[in-house]
């Protein structure tokens, strides 16, 4: 068992206006992001399953070439390997779920 502190973590900006801080269990990824308005991220996909969590603000995510406009309170789940990016319509806090682990964010 393991208890973190968000604030003890050390904030990451991976893309320009998207500022993250990640937690690692055995098994997952959580990423913690905030995120400047009308900041983008690029096409890209993962052989992870992703479930995005819009905890405040409006971001703008396209999966798949389906374009949707998430607001606090809403989720999607991004499939494994499937095209999706994204742009923050206002300032955001998300928090995505990978499974498995990234391995690329240790």
């Amino acid at each position: 068992m393991q208890f973190i502190s968000l604030k003890d973590l050390r904030e990451k900006e991976l893309v320009p206006g998207f500022k993250v801080r990640f937690v690692h269990s055995d098994n997952m990824t959580l990423a913690y992001w905030t995120i400047k308005g009308n900041s983008s991220l690029p096409g890209h996909s993962h052989l992870h399953e992703q479930v995005v969590n819009i905890i405040e603000g409006e971001f703008e995510l396209t999966i798949d070439g389906e374009v949707r406009i998430l607001k606090g309170g809403e989720v999607a789940v991004i499939p494994p390997h499937v095209t999706h990016s994204g742009r923050s319509v206002t300032d955001c806090s998300i928090i995505d779920v990978f499974y498995p682990i990234r391995e690329d964010y240790l």
